[in-house]
């Protein structure tokens, strides 16, 4: 009787992968003693600020500012600190290019679509607006020196998604008319200094979604990070 080869696992979009712990070395640190040494508070909110000032030098997007975030906080041991910041040069090097400046600021779709993916620098406020069609915004990979985003989102008779990095805080505000607003991220660290995005979200007879990556295109994702880590 022949035997059936194994099957590769398949992987399950309801347990997706935690980015977070690419960027933190296998526990409990490295070989040299200092680098096992738990880290303070403190410590990690200096890591948290070198990002902060990271980003402002255009160096991080605000998908790897929020990650990188997270993942400081995570930290135990100053060993991974200093892995999350490996790559950056100390302070006080000179700044590296930021990337151009956003100058789209509004975005809609009229009995239509607009899907928008944003890789420039945000310095200001965005508007969405969705009259009977779809609005889609992808903030993962635009630069954000200020670590905050302000949108203006309106859907009458429409939609508008707006898409953000795992980890980011989300401050909803505005109102619904025979229409949702609806906020699917998970929830940062409580007292955490993670990058904000405020959202004064008005629905009339429509939906305004704020989702993060995890809950954009879960199983796409999870067979994305299956096929990685297969490798």
């Amino acid at each position: 009787m022949s035997q059936s080869s194994p099957q590769p696992e398949r992987p399950s979009p309801c347990r997706p992968r935690d980015r977070r712990q690419d960027l933190l070395p296998d526990r409990p640190g490295t070989d040299a003693a200092g680098d096992a040494i738990r880290a303070s508070d403190a410590e990690r909110e200096a890591v948290v600020e070198r990002l902060r000032i990271a980003s402002v030098e255009g160096r991080l997007t605000f998908e790897e500012l929020t990650e990188r975030s997270e993942a400081a906080y995570a930290a135990v041991t100053r060993g991974e600190l200093d892995g999350i910041t490996a790559d950056l040069p100390g302070m006080g090097a000179p700044g590296a290019n930021p990337a151009p400046r956003q100058v789209q600021r509004k975005f809609s779709a009229v009995m239509g679509d607009c899907k928008e993916r944003i890789v420039g620098r945000i310095d200001g406020p965005l508007e969405a607006v969705a009259v009977m069609g779809d609005v889609q915004l992808d903030l993962r990979g635009a630069q954000v020196p200020t670590g905050e985003i302000s949108i203006s989102a309106t859907a009458v008779m429409g939609d508008v998604k707006i898409i953000v990095p795992d980890g980011v805080s989300v401050v909803l505000s505005g109102h619904a008319f025979l229409g949702d607003r609806k906020v699917n991220v998970r929830e940062a660290q409580p007292g955490a200094r993670v990058p904000v995005v405020r959202v004064a979200a008005h629905a009339v007879m429509g939906d305004v979604k704020i989702v993060d990556d995890e809950h954009h295109a879960p199983f796409r994702r999870a067979v994305a990070d299956w096929w990685r880590d297969r490798k």
